[in-house]
């Protein structure tokens, strides 16, 4: 490093472009590195260069700070402090289209990391400078200039409402449908930062009528366009009631359950998340994913996918599901879906938070659910903590169905129960009670346990006459 740094003031131009250029793959190599271009004071000579050289030095010097400055918040604040970001902005007028995309680069690369170095990029003024570049015809820098206005807006809704004011978000919406798939990841990044953050930057992106075209972008071949597009959704849709009807009536729910089942892994997971937060909102809206076949498609997640995360959020989303009304409920049961969360609720391999989760959602589909078949295999298998609810809804269902009573006799469901040891007073032993008073009260001796005993030792001490 010591040898390439005089070479930066070579008489010889491509002599200092290649000089810069080496510096930059070593500092983009690693972090240890790049500290060492900073310690060589080498970043305030880049700096000046940048102002003074031609397009190739240009290049190559922002090549340099945006290997410095991606490696991590502190090197990315050395670069701002030597002065780079009012450089790097006059390159965003630039001329030339590739020294436009090397600045935009770097500017995109500092602010991700954190709301103040965004912050010293928005107030260097690089927002509308940015927003020009998205409306270049070189695709390329296009790319950079969306992937910048992403990692800008990600942090905070002021961040994010610079970005709009700034007008984005209707040039960023004309550019979903484009043919090149990089672009198109960018775009949909780009807007679901802006649409998480609050409800108004959600209805704003949502006014410049991403709907239904962005939904074309579930189908693409690309996978991360499809993941995008679903983030995208997801971070609408979470906000409002509203948002999430608008959603639906656009056909997005289907949309989302097909592009699940065409994708596996990470991809699937904002898709997974977005069901669930358009179920949570309402029983209606849990209704149109139903009818949407949404539960299956899950169930298929829930069982399929080999990561807990991907697990946890297919649980939590039947969860939402079928938590509203014992309709929802039975949606969601006859799948045979019970089982399988609480056997990953049970199982040591689960991670902390898949387990929490699927508990979570076997109170909430219990809770409300009547449909007894699938009810009773878990009379047999499940925990204390869970019997209790569905010894529970038991109780709430048999005392008004004789049909469901004479079934839970044959099936063995009322021997069960007799045989479950209840702490007197506790919850469970009501429930039991309230069960144990739909039936005759030999029908519950007959079942309980050590009723056989009992009859023979009345055979011992019986006499015939």
């Amino acid at each position: 490093m010591s040898l390439l740094r005089p070479l930066l003031l070579d008489v010889v131009p491509t002599i200092q472009q290649t000089a810069a250029l080496a510096l930059g793959r070593l500092a983009n190599y690693n972090d240890d590195l790049a500290e060492a271009v900073v310690k060589g004071d080498i970043l305030p000579q880049l700096v000046y260069s940048l102002a003074e050289q031609n397009r190739f030095y240009k290049k190559a010097a922002a090549f340099v700070l945006r290997a410095v400055g991606k490696h991590s918040p502190q090197l990315a604040q050395a670069i701002v402090d030597c002065g780079a970001l009012d450089t790097l902005v006059i390159c965003l007028e630039d001329f030339d289209p590739g020294v436009k995309e090397a600045a935009a680069w770097a500017l995109g690369y500092i602010a991700r990391h954190n709301t103040e170095l965004s912050q010293a990029v928005v107030d260097a003024g690089a927002i509308p400078l940015l927003v020009l570049c998205i409306q270049e015809p070189e695709i390329a820098l296009k790319r950079i200039a969306a992937s910048a206005l992403s990692d800008i807006s990600k942090h905070s809704p002021e961040l994010a409402q610079t970005v709009v004011d700034a007008g984005a978000i209707a040039h960023l919406a004309q550019m979903i449908l484009n043919s090149d798939a990089k672009l198109k990841r960018q775009v949909l990044s780009a807007l679901s930062q802006i649409a998480k953050h609050s409800v108004d930057l959600a209805e704003m992106v949502v006014e410049a009528e991403i709907f239904p075209v962005v939904l074309t972008c579930l189908k693409d071949k690309d996978e991360y366009v499809k993941k995008n597009a679903c983030t995208l959704i997801r971070e609408i849709a979470k906000h409002t009631p509203e948002l999430s009807q608008l959603i639906v009536n656009a056909g997005g729910v289907a949309a989302v359950i097909d592009c699940i089942g065409s994708c596996k892994g990470n991809i699937r997971l904002p898709g997974i998340m977005m069901l669930g937060y358009v179920a949570a909102h309402s029983e209606n809206l849990a209704m149109a994913v139903i009818i949407s076949k949404g539960v299956p498609q899950l169930s298929i997640c829930l069982s399929e996918e080999p990561e807990d995360h991907i697990k946890a959020a297919a649980a939590w989303a039947l969860g939402q599901l079928g938590r509203h009304t014992p309709e929802h409920a039975r949606a969601v049961a006859v799948t045979n879906t019970l089982p399988v969360l609480l056997s990953l609720y049970m199982s040591p391999e689960s991670s902390e938070d898949l387990q929490l989760k699927s508990k979570k959602a076997i109170k909430n589909i219990l809770q409300k659910c009547t449909y007894l078949p699938a009810l009773e295999p878990f009379l047999y298998d499940a925990p204390p903590n869970i019997l209790k609810h569905v010894v529970g809804q038991f109780s709430k269902v048999l005392p008004h169905d004789s049909k469901a009573r004479r079934l839970f006799v044959t099936s063995g469901g009322l021997k069960k129960v007799q045989e479950i040891k209840a702490e007197p007073g506790s919850l469970l032993q009501e429930y039991i009670n309230s069960i144990n008073n739909c039936y005759p009260e030999e029908i519950v001796r007959y079942y309980s346990p050590g009723y056989s005993d009992t009859l023979l030792q009345r055979v011992d001490s019986y006499q015939p006459l």
